[in-house]
């Protein structure tokens, strides 16, 4: 496999891979194909890696033979799901939208994902099919950007979501990356959709140790996370309910090279991921990969056989 995925790397950047090009979006016209050799992508980091393998053993199941490649780089390995180099990804609708927007309209482009799941699905779908790229159903599962206090903190001043935090109009320096003071849902959102009296932001980073520790130990009051964070309670850290929606429709969506992948036997197989994984079951696994260092293959077929998906 790291032969492989060197070998992709070489491909794609000494310009060898072709896809569907820019001049002729629209012009995509390949019937939904059903290859029975199937190369899963994974973007490298765990929770990727969890959903490639997931993908991976629901395919096995379904009677196609797989393999996973790691590439790291969306700049690179998008191209490649295009090229059918890669034929399944797992994505994160609003991210990827906004991602192929700007590629299709340039980086100045207004963003098209949004809070509005269905909006968001509309827009990504139509970006996607001209490339040659099918977007499968969302499931349950979302990976968005968060916000987290201490346990203590929420039980003293009787907090569960971000209006009750904007409601208590108490002073909060935020833990985040240096972004958030100009990021819509990051300081100015919170300021605007919640009335959160933002005092400071302490450039300290997304969900890091660094940041969490500031928090823990009341240098700061709340921390800038992902929903699907594995070590909260590492921290004694609990999530603030996003209420009014300020966070972009993260859902996990999988992503397949229609002229390779695009059957209804791909679909069929992948689909059956979305009656049963959550948000929490994703965070549970990103903590046992993360935290007990069990293998994600490991994880993911332990999950999977448990909801009695895989044998």
């Amino acid at each position: 496999m790291r032969r492989g995925g060197a070998l992709l790397c070489l491909v794609l950047l000494t310009g060898c891979g072709t896809g569907p090009s820019l001049e002729n979006r629209g012009a995509v016209t390949a019937s939904p194909g059903d290859s029975k050799h199937l190369t899963i992508g994974s973007a490298g980091f765990t929770e990727s890696d969890l959903l490639a393998q997931m993908y991976a053993l629901l395919l096995d199941q379904a009677g196609y033979k797989t393999s996973t490649l790691t590439v790291a780089n969306r700049e690179l390995y998008e191209p490649a799901l295009e090229s059918g180099q890669i034929d399944v990804v797992p994505e994160y609708a609003a991210t990827f939208a906004d991602w192929l927007n700007a590629k299709t309209h340039g980086a100045g482009a207004p963003p098209v994902g949004s809070p509005d799941l269905a909006a968001t699905m509309k827009a990504l779908r139509s970006l996607a099919t001209p490339r040659g790229l099918t977007v499968l159903d969302p499931g349950r599962a979302v990976d968005q950007n968060a916000f987290a206090v201490t346990k203590a903190y929420a039980r003293q001043h009787h907090l569960k979501t971000l209006s009750d935090l904007g409601a208590s109009h108490l002073p909060v320096r935020l833990a985040a990356g240096d972004e958030c003071v100009q990021r819509p849902y990051c300081e100015p959102g919170l300021k605007k959709t919640y009335g959160i009296d933002i005092i400071g932001v302490d450039p300290k980073g997304v969900g890091t140790t660094q940041a969490k520790r500031a928090v823990q130990s009341g240098q700061d009051q709340m921390v800038l996370t992902t929903t699907t964070d594995a070590t909260l309670d590492e921290f004694g850290l609990v999530l603030l309910a996003d209420d009014k929606h300020l966070q972009n429709a993260d859902y996990i969506v999988p992503v397949v090279n229609r002229s390779r992948a695009g059957s209804e036997g791909v679909t069929k197989a992948l689909g059956k991921l979305n009656d049963v994984l959550t948000t929490a079951d994703l965070a549970s696994m990103n903590r046992q990969v993360d935290s007990w260092r069990r293998l994600p293959a490991d994880v993911a077929r332990t999950y999977l056989k448990d909801k009695g998906l895989v044998k």
